[in-house]
């Protein structure tokens, strides 16, 4: 066994998005090459269940919310929080890449709550360490994913963690864009000798059932047809409850992200199982 990492957001874990967006809302260049990034408020409302899903234009916006999958004002974090211990991981467990939104990144939560973090502490417990480097990016989308996977996969990840398609589906993006983003995902990985764990996205029928129903069918399908290891909805039991929701109205509580974390932990725990 080599030694110990300590990295930067506890020990054996690098954050790549979260801190950097709280210094430079649009994330620097080689996370973030898409910026200035829009959505339909209605529809982002929708999806975490906060709003009655209706019809709207892609254009619609309103200036007392919100306009994009991780803007807002700043939640006020809950001071009555611990601040969770760091678990010592060696330098020879896996790595563990999440390549994700504003969801991955717990945005507006301390860095050891995201439920990456959560992971990778339970995960630690139950005996399957893993370094961890936190990917996500507050407003990404699969297009934005795939612009900076290359860069992820230099890190050489055994297992890369894909959550991103909300923002896709919340912008109307065409479902072929996004389905041909997540295949070329999984392929750069597979190609550099990564596994993958797809995480699935639902997004509320504002732009038609048609559209939402494409997007819901997508990654069962994918997941499927490439044989994937796959969550169906990761948020499950913390999209649209409230006492699971930060004040911002959009993000998960520390929780929530626990909660989200017991979802996913099983498909990753699986992987990095040894045969």
């Amino acid at each position: 066994m080599g030694g110990t990492e300590r990295l930067a957001g506890g020990a054996g874990t690098i954050l790549m998005g979260q801190e950097e967006h709280r210094q430079n809302p649009d994330g620097p260049s080689f996370l973030r090459p898409l910026a200035n990034r829009r959505v339909l408020v209605a529809a982002l409302l929708c999806v975490l269940g906060l709003a009655a899903c209706g019809g709207g234009s892609e254009t619609e916006t309103s200036p007392e919310l919100p306009t994009e999958f991780g803007d807002g004002p700043a939640a006020e974090l809950d001071e009555a929080q611990p601040l969770l211990a760091a678990v010592e991981v060696s330098s020879d467990a896996p790595l563990v890449v999440f390549l994700g939104d504003s969801i991955s990144a717990g945005l507006h939560l301390p860095s050891e709550q995201a439920f990456p973090a959560v992971l990778q502490r339970e995960l630690f417990a139950r005996g399957l360490p893993f370094r961890l480097i936190n990917a996500g990016v507050s407003g990404d989308t699969t297009s934005g994913g795939l612009a900076r996977t290359d860069w992820v996969l230099r890190q050489e990840p055994d297992v890369l963690v894909i959550e991103l398609g909300a923002n896709d589906g919340l912008r109307g993006i065409g479902v072929e864009t996004m389905e041909s983003n997540l295949r070329e995902m999984v392929a750069k990985a597979r190609e550099a000798g990564s596994q993958v764990l797809l995480l699935g996205v639902l997004i509320p029928p504002s732009y038609g059932a048609e559209y939402s129903d494409a997007i819901r069918d997508l990654y069962p399908a994918l997941a499927a047809e490439l044989e994937l290891a796959f969550v169906p909805f990761f948020m499950e039991g913390v999209a649209g409850v409230p006492e699971l929701t930060l004040p911002d109205g959009l993000h998960p509580t520390a929780e929530g992200h626990r909660l989200m974390a017991e979802n996913v932990e099983e498909a990753l725990a699986e992987l990095l199982t040894p045969e």
